[in-house]
């Protein structure tokens, strides 16, 4: 009988490690997800205010015409980038999209930008002015985000992939998150549109 309640009580303290392993893991899952979603709501700004930045220089710009789709073609991307991996944050697939589209966006506001420097009229609009401004602002939120998020995924990767906590994390499915990397072989990738006006 005292050899069945030590069994029970072992197996009994097991069971609350184990739970307690879990609820760590869901915990920290949950985090990098809160993260992504910080990451989320500066991209949603960020693509709120391109279509006011072309539309002001529209009518500056009226030779660029694909300067101003490409803006706009490789917003359309980035907004379908960051859906596919809001539907499944941290999978590396969609992690990988949403890079690939935010460069491209990147690539072609840098272009865009860059024409709109050989415009004095459209550099010394105060609507444009405010538009870089709050652009900049934007791209140092979504930097600061990001950065939330991979360490948030960094802790949970660990997390499930330290002894014991991966046997529980194989056991309940526990997936690798992948990091929000920009890929360092893409130059306009890496470095944020400039927006000095």
């Amino acid at each position: 009988m005292f050899s069945l309640m030590i069994f029970l009580g072992i197996v009994i303290l097991l069971a609350l490690w184990a739970v307690g392993l879990y609820n760590g893991l869901v915990r920290l899952r949950n985090a990098f997800r809160n993260a992504f979603a910080q990451i989320d709501v500066q991209l949603q700004r960020r693509f709120d205010l391109i279509p006011n930045l072309v539309e002001t220089a529209k009518g500056y710009l009226r030779h660029e015409r694909e300067t101003l789709e490409a803006v706009i073609a490789a917003r359309s991307a980035a907004v379908g980038g960051l859906a596919a991996a809001k539907a499944q944050p941290g999978d590396p697939g969609a992690m990988g999209e949403l890079a690939a589209t935010q460069g491209a966006l990147n690539g072609a506001l840098g272009r865009l930008l860059a024409v709109a420097e050989a415009y004095p009229d459209l550099k010394a609009n105060q609507n444009m002015m405010q538009l870089t401004e709050e652009l900049t602002s934007t791209e140092n939120k979504v930097a600061f985000a990001r950065q939330a998020y991979n360490d948030a995924v960094m802790a949970y990767n660990n997390r499930r992939e330290v002894f014991p906590s991966n046997i529980v994390a194989g056991m309940f499915g526990f997936a690798p998150a992948a990091l929000l990397e920009i890929p360092a072989d893409k130059a306009e990738v890496r470095e944020a549109p400039k927006v000095q006006f």
